[in-house]
């Protein structure tokens, strides 16, 4: 006989609606940022940092920190830059259009334009004797030409002249177009760097009467197996520096070897004499003629692609490659040397005993005799740091200390240096691990089952301390929905419990933490305890109830359905499952159980169809059983039995 011949069951479905929260963030200053580097100049007298994108026309103007003040666009590949002497006025080269471009260092406007009757540059850029030289002309056939500012074409005049080099017969001339460079400490002279070809042509020329004329040349490489690329007067020397490494002498006339610094790309000479070197991923500086360098700063992975110092020496500014183009980074304290600090400390003691820290402090710019180091203790006891006694720095650089820490866990040692005149600031740390004792933690009902809606008490129980006597409960129901939540933070009492309530809606793991002091370790203990779903039955379809026996029956005709309706605690996805027994030869027999899907008001109503025969007795119950029934949020609960009789 099928115990059920039909079931139905209804499902009420509601629509959601997703909320999205955007949040926010604090703008910050922009920084200059270019996509195809092309010239690099600072303006000491506006404090200012210029620098041209090739890629898209731009010129950037950035503060002494770096940030965006000023842009113009639609100038064409700008490939270099220049300043006046009074920094009123950037000099651009524009060798699309064949021209120099004078504009306003304070607003970048457009000031002026000077055609240059080539058809191949201008390229590079420089100021000097109060002209704006440039160097223009193809590989073979270089030139040297001048724009002057004085000049005014409105009276027929022309500011530009060309031609300027080779000398005719000199065996002096310029087989490309050459790199410029000027300094405020060598006025007049102007040093020309040859591109394009591997002869390493440089000279020095003298441009203070307005023409130019070389006081030393050389058309000889010297081992500069890429070519030339990158020259700059030396800064209180008759020297120039070619390609961030060899310093060349000229004041014989030609240019010969007189030292170099260790292998770089590119350099820029500060006013001061100190250079600016871009060696790999790093910008070295040195001092005039070292070979150590005074400091160093990385660059991530890729070389910058140029630097220039700050007329005053504060800093340097440098192109630093990053995912959105070459940003002007202003780099900091160039002058000092940075010392490398170490400590090194146990890394493990034992609580109110004696422990010993070492280290060392070196610098590759010799320290002062007697340097002392400052010392900070951070601990449970002291989190904001307790200063210790200062230890001096031995002849070699190394010092030691001896300390005893009061507090136990995690304690850090911090050795600071001050710095000097020649020294930056310097500072370092290491932590020890400082034994705490262990103390007592439980939590009760752990494994115990309780009805659904149930408010039960959790008491947790703390062992011996040394200030801390606070425990926090937290509950964490089952299911995804729901999350870890503080029920109570509290101080225990005198005998040492604290309690919290949790609504016993779910299975749920109740946790206790302490979370520690200075001398008793952190403890953390949990306790899941059980919680039955909320579950009945109603039954209907019947015409009358009345017992048998001691057991009351819903009566039914023989050819009537009955229908159950159960109404069970909700949960995305949960089923009940409903048991039939039949009485039969005197004993009740399982028929039939079935998982039946729950609407999400928790109700779920089946037909059993009709029997057909009278003198039938059935009972039926509804059943929540964990992972059968969809979920593992509660634990198995048996609903009542309701006893059914079908009669004629």
């Amino acid at each position: 006989m099928r115990s059920t011949s039909a079931a139905t069951a209804f499902a009420v479905m509601f629509s959601s609606v997703a909320l999205g929260v955007a949040a926010s963030g604090t703008a910050s200053a922009a920084s200059a940022v270019v996509t195809s580097p092309g010239g690099l100049v600072v303006d000491d007298a506006l404090r200012r940092v210029f620098v041209s994108d090739q890629a898209d026309g731009q010129i950037l103007a950035a503060d002494y920190n770096g940030t965006l003040v000023a842009q113009v666009s639609g100038l064409g590949n700008a490939t270099d830059l220049a300043v006046s002497d009074d920094g009123a006025t950037l000099y651009a080269t524009l060798p699309n259009s064949h021209e120099i471009v004078a504009l306003n260092a304070t607003d970048l406007k457009v000031k002026a334009r000077y055609p240059v009757a080539t058809d191949t540059g201008p390229r590079h850029v420089a100021f000097a004797a109060g002209k704006v030289w440039f160097s223009y002309g193809d590989q073979w056939d270089g030139d040297l030409g001048s724009v002057d500012p004085a000049v005014d074409p409105a009276t027929g005049a022309d500011p530009v002249a060309l031609t300027q080099l080779p000398t005719e017969g000199t065996g002096i001339g310029l087989w490309g177009q050459a790199l410029l460079d000027t300094d405020p400490l060598r006025p007049g002279l102007l040093a020309v760097g040859e591109t394009g070809d591997s002869s390493g042509t440089e000279g020095v020329l003298d441009v203070s009467s307005g023409t130019p004329q070389a006081i030393a040349w050389n058309d000889t490489s010297y081992a500069l197996n890429d070519g030339l690329g990158d020259i700059d007067l030396v800064a209180g020397d008759d020297q120039v520096l070619v390609n961030g490494t060899e310093r060349h002498a000229y004041a014989n006339g030609t240019l010969t070897k007189a030292g170099a610094y260790p292998g770089g790309q590119l350099a820029d000479v500060a006013g001061s004499g100190l250079i600016a070197q871009v060696a790999g991923t790093k910008i070295a500086i040195y001092r005039p003629n070292a070979t150590r360098p005074l400091r160093t700063y990385s660059t991530g992975n890729q070389p910058a692609a140029d630097v220039a110092w700050a007329g005053d020496s504060s800093r340097v500014f440098a192109l630093v490659a990053g995912s959105g183009g070459y940003t002007v980074k202003a780099l900091t304290g160039p002058t000092l040397n940075v010392p490398t600090l170490t400590v090194n400390a146990p890394a493990t003691a034992t609580r109110a005993k004696s422990l010993t820290v070492k280290g060392k402090l070196s610098a590759t710019v010799p320290l002062p005799a007697g340097t002392r180091l400052s010392v900070t203790r951070t601990d449970l006891e002291s989190p904001n740091g307790k200063a210790l006694a200062s230890v001096t720095v031995k002849a070699d650089g190394t010092y030691s200390f001896t300390n005893t820490p009061p507090a136990g866990g995690k304690v850090t040692y911090t050795v600071k240096y001050a710095g000097d005149a020649e020294h930056a600031a310097v500072s370092a740390s290491d932590t020890v691990e400082v034994s705490r004792a262990a103390t007592s933690l439980s939590l009760n009902n752990n494994g115990k089952l309780y009805n659904y809606g149930t408010d039960v008490k959790f008491t947790a129980h703390l062992g011996k301390t040394y200030k801390n006597r606070s425990v926090s409960i937290y509950a964490d129901p089952f299911g995804g929905d729901r999350g870890k939540k503080l029920i109570r933070t509290a101080q225990v009492n005198a005998d040492g419990n604290v309690t919290a309530v949790v609504d016993m809606t779910r299975d749920t793991t109740v946790t206790a933490v302490f979370t520690g002091d200075s001398r008793y370790k952190p403890k953390t203990v949990k306790s899941t305890a059980y919680a039955r779903v909320k579950v009945s039955s109603a039954v209907s379809k019947h015409y009358k109830r009345a017992k048998i026996g001691s057991t009351s029956y819903y009566w039914f005709h023989k050819n009537t359905s009955p229908v159950i309706t159960t109404t069970m605690t909700y949960y995305p996805g949960r089923q009940q499952r409903l048991d039939l027994q039949v009485y039969y030869a005197g004993a009740w027999r399982s028929s039939d159980s079935q998982y039946f899907p729950l609407g999400t008001n928790g109700k779920s109503a089946v037909s059993l169809g009709a029997p057909g025969e009278s003198g039938l007795k059935a009972r039926i119950r509804p059943v929540y059983v964990n992972g059968s029934s969809g979920d593992t949020v509660n634990s198995t609960t048996y609903g009542a039995w309701k006893y059914l009789y079908f009669s004629n």
